[in-house]
């Protein structure tokens, strides 16, 4: 089921988060969090209105799914960039993609244009879901990060989320 999260999921948030940055590049951070941090990043999220959503199974978050600014300048105020983690033991069964959904719906209905996913190159199975959902790619930023030693290329997708001509 998936549902706002509440300041209770900010311990699985957190494990989820963490393992991310220990295990993957799907976080560019090297920084752990404690469920405090987790907890005042959903308060700012939701008070910026702003959703965190979680994947409740049998009352723990297995995943989790936001999206917020793009940039912090006025003319982007359209356009939101999203983030999706599902815990290392839940990942498979489509709950990334039924989450990313749920965040485009919640995008469409809140008045944004553009949604934008900032990915790992080489995290092709990302890559491949936000193909699925309708996003293109409009662009490669290459070593503009970097983890593990190792050089980071940065993919670009985005997904339109209205037909208006105007904003």
């Amino acid at each position: 089921m998936i549902r706002d999260a509440k300041p209770d999921d900010a311990v699985a948030i957190a494990e989820i988060y963490n393992d991310a940055v220990r295990n993957t590049t799907a976080i560019w951070n090297e920084i752990e969090v404690d469920a405090q941090n987790r907890r005042n990043w959903i308060a700012e999220r939701q008070g910026s209105g702003y959703p965190v959503l979680v994947w409740d199974q049998g009352g723990k978050a297995v995943g989790y799914a936001s999206f917020g600014p793009f940039r912090p300048h006025d003319g982007y105020h359209l356009s939101v960039e999203h983030s999706v983690y599902v815990h290392r033991d839940h990942r498979a069964g489509g709950k990334g993609a039924q989450m990313m959904e749920a965040l485009i719906a919640r995008a469409r209905k809140s008045g944004f244009h553009v949604m934008i996913a900032a990915v790992d190159a080489a995290n092709t199975g990302s890559v491949r879901l936000h193909e699925r959902l309708g996003f293109a790619h409009v662009g490669m930023m290459p070593q503009v990060g970097k983890k593990f030693g190792r050089w980071l290329d940065l993919a670009l997708l985005q997904l339109v989320l209205d037909d208006r001509a105007q904003p």
